[in-house]
């Protein structure tokens, strides 16, 4: 084994893992819209949600699950935050250039996910075929 094969392995890996959580990508898909408000954000997913059915999803984005995937995603530098100076004033959310990147470089994945959807949706899956 060559050793760029562990390493892009490892990669791939810590990219999956930043993108871990049911309702990443749809928020951080949000944020590519801009600056937006915490509840814009969250009206904004759960709306884009219900436009196609709620086949991503199978409920609604809760306060709680938007909080925790927010403050991952600041963790990770993905997102950028502010907020007024005042108690309970309006929280504004962003994309930083890292999370933009991410973003732009995930789209090859859903590009595959949409050639291969009887895959991703397990249509075609056979336990012969599991590798």
């Amino acid at each position: 084994m060559e050793i760029w094969d562990l390493s892009y392995r490892q990669d791939v890996f810590g990219v999956l893992g930043l993108l871990r959580g049911q309702w990443t990508v749809a928020v951080l898909g949000t944020l590519a819209l801009g600056e937006l408000q915490y509840k814009d954000i969250l009206a904004e997913v759960n709306d884009a949600e219900a436009r196609i059915g709620w086949s991503s999803h199978g409920h609604p984005l809760s306060d709680r699950v938007l909080s925790d995937t927010l403050r991952r995603a600041r963790e990770r530098g993905l997102v950028g935050r502010r907020s007024e100076a005042r108690p309970f004033g309006p929280v504004w959310y962003w994309l930083t250039p890292v999370g933009q990147s991410l973003l732009y470089a995930a789209r090859p994945l859903a590009d595959w996910a949409q050639h291969h959807r009887d895959v991703v949706d397990g249509a075609t899956r056979s336990p012969r075929s599991v590798v």
